[in-house]
């Protein structure tokens, strides 16, 4: 018994972190993989794609529910007596929205 723990203790231990430690660099190294692989491809679409239509290309556009005021007039009653400005539940106040045509990417 060195160092404090028994022979099989120790030998589980080791061949445990050898195992965790493979498979945390094989996933490191797969996740990196598929990065780098989705990024290849996205380059190349967006050389030869057209520049989407409705957002001319920028993946936003002016928020179409509050029309880019970030807010919106909103009561709970049928005939409101008082109207409450909400905050706009589609850009969250950021008066812009992505562009559903291309999901934000600028091109088809």
């Amino acid at each position: 018994m060195v160092g404090g723990l028994p022979q099989p203790l120790r030998m589980m231990g080791t061949a445990a972190a050898v195992f965790f430690g493979g498979m945390f660099t094989l996933s490191l190294v797969s996740s990196v993989a598929i990065r780098t692989l989705q990024a290849v491809s996205e380059a190349k679409q967006k050389k030869y794609a057209s520049p989407c239509g409705i957002c001319q290309g920028k993946g936003f556009y002016t928020c179409k529910l509050c029309k880019g005021n970030s807010t919106i007039q909103w009561s709970p009653l049928y005939d409101p007596l008082v109207i409450n400005p909400c905050l706009c539940p589609t850009c969250e106040g950021n008066r812009v929205q992505r562009c559903l045509n291309c999901l934000g990417k600028g091109y088809f």
